[in-house]
């Protein structure tokens, strides 16, 4: 069965980087999911399994945030014994990265080319503040639109109150009440791959991402789980990361459920997610300003006056010492790494 890719979101910025590899025995497709080794890609003639060329794994084993992941475009090479290989990722418009849980301050990528990502998180029992500006963070620094999509709507008495509420956490992002229990923000929700454009899903697990997903589809192409009424969490429902194609166009990714969320360098997602406070802070008195008791500090000045909330600035204080330490951390790992290729003599 032929495809075409321009329904999964291949354009000519695409097209662009893929002339150079454009041979009687090379094609191009998105990968929907990446395993050990090999990945599940849909190309024009339909959904392949292709294991990495030897190129690939070379790069990944000095950056293995250059692996494909799912959303990736990629170059499928065709082998005369039918084997296919992927041979190269093709550069990436958007990217949503996560720190590892190592010392060295590496990167996982959570998914490639989406064009907006929602930031999941259920009304019931209580959405949390502090983990929605992480994943916001996040989500600004991946070079694509944010959204905060609160699941679960169907719990509140007034769940336009709930996002009013939380769009202080939010500036210039889109908030969106859904449930998939009643259909109510699903239209809304369907808008964001309108034009052959892709979402990603992120947000802890029992956020009600897989069931976004059936509801986007109309039918169950992931599973889902029951959780529990007393906290709302619940089992990993999703263990890997899925692109699924829509059939009007455009594609929705799953991500599994996510516990906890390092940042890595996104000085400018936090910058972005805090936008509120680094306009404050842009008109303190000294450029060097620490926001630590300084005179003339605009952040204080906004917290003495109550136009700040002390919450919202811990939080910023607490994730700008995380990327800063884990700035430090990455600036030493690639300093040893070049101190162990400069040739001896």
């Amino acid at each position: 069965m032929s495809h075409d890719l321009s329904q999964l979101g291949w354009d000519d910025f695409f097209a662009s980087s893929f002339r150079p590899f454009d041979r009687s025995d090379s094609t191009a497709g998105r990968v929907l999911r990446a395993d050990r080794g090999v990945c599940t890609v849909l190309g024009a003639g339909g959904v392949l399994r292709a294991s990495l060329a030897g190129g690939v794994l070379l790069a990944a084993a000095t950056d293995p945030a250059r692996l494909p992941c799912a959303g990736d475009w990629v170059v499928l090479r065709h082998w005369p014994d039918r084997r296919v290989t992927i041979e190269c990722v093709l550069p990436r418009r958007s990217t949503l990265i996560r720190r590892t849980s190592d010392k060295d301050s590496t990167g996982q990528v959570l998914a490639a080319n989406m064009d907006t990502v929602a930031v999941v998180e259920p009304i019931h029992p209580e959405p949390d503040d502090a983990r929605i500006e992480r994943l916001l963070a996040l989500a600004w620094d991946s070079g694509a639109q944010p959204v905060l999509v609160l699941t679960k709507a169907d719990t509140s008495r007034d769940p336009l109150a709930v996002a009013r509420q939380l769009a202080e956490l939010a500036p210039g992002v889109p908030v969106i009440s859904v449930s998939a229990r009643d259909g109510q923000g699903l239209a809304h929700l369907k808008t964001l791959t309108a034009g052959n454009r892709t979402v990603a899903l992120l947000g802890r697990s029992g956020a009600g991402k897989s069931t976004l997903v059936n509801a986007m589809t109309g039918t169950s192409v992931m599973p889902v789980q029951q959780i529990r009424d007393a906290d709302g969490k619940g089992r990993h429902t999703t263990t890997y990361r899925n692109l699924v194609p829509l059939p009007e166009g455009g594609a929705v990714l799953d991500t599994p459920g996510i516990r906890g969320v390092g940042l890595l360098d996104t000085a400018e997602g936090l910058a972005r997610a805090f936008a509120d406070i680094a306009g404050l802070a842009g008109q303190c008195r000294f450029g060097d300003c620490r926001h630590d008791g300084e005179p003339g500090c605009a952040i204080a000045e906004a917290l003495t006056d109550g136009s700040l909330a002390g919450r919202r600035v811990a939080s910023w204080r607490k994730l700008r010492r995380e990327i800063e330490v884990e700035s430090a951390r990455q600036s030493v790992r690639l300093a040893r790494a070049a101190g162990h290729r400069r040739p001896r003599g």
